[in-house]
Parts: structure tokens; C-alpha cells; sequence
């Protein structure tokens, strides 16, 4: 009885940091990934690296990225933080 007295706390202390940071972690990762996964031709993106532009080529695991007229960068696609809305590049 003692044993699991002292198991207790422990165990609390696991379920609480359980649902105040790992599954709110697991579920913005999840959602990170469906919108990679979505990623189509003629999205707007921002990058980690602060660069914002235009899907032009998805490759399996990289994109091109338009971010001025007749500039092209590649990129992996994890570097994609957000998907902008239509018109956000001109």
C-alpha cells in the first residue's frame, strides 16, 4: 500500500504534463503534416526562413518556390510553416 502511496504523485505528475504538452505537441505536428501533404501547385507559402512565395514544383520530398518573377528556390517541404491566402503574393 505504501508503494503505490509513493507512486502516486509520479504517476499525476505524468498524466498532467501528458495533456498539457505532449498530446497538444502530437496534435500540432499531426495538422503541420496534413497541410504539407495538401500542398498544390499555385499555393502561397511562407517558409521558416522568412522567405514568402508561390508553389511552382512539388517533388516528393522539395518544392519550387516562385519568389519573384523569373526567381526559383527549392525547398524541402518541412520548411513550410504556413499556407497564405490566395492574393497575399503579387
Amino acid at each position: 500500500m505504501s508503494s503505490l502511496g509513493s507512486m502516486l504523485p509520479l504517476l499525476l505528475m505524468f498524466v498532467v504534463l501528458y495533456f498539457i504538452m505532449i498530446r497538444p505537441q502530437m496534435k500540432k505536428q499531426k495538422e503541420h503534416r496534413a497541410m504539407i501533404d495538401a500542398l498544390a501547385r499555385g499555393d502561397e507559402i511562407a517558409t521558416a526562413g522568412g522567405l514568402i512565395g508561390k508553389v511552382t514544383k512539388i517533388g516528393e520530398g522539395s518544392l519550387s518556390v516562385e519568389i519573384a518573377n523569373g526567381v526559383e528556390v527549392q525547398l524541402q517541404r518541412h520548411a513550410v510553416v504556413q499556407v497564405l491566402p490566395k492574393g497575399t503574393v503579387k
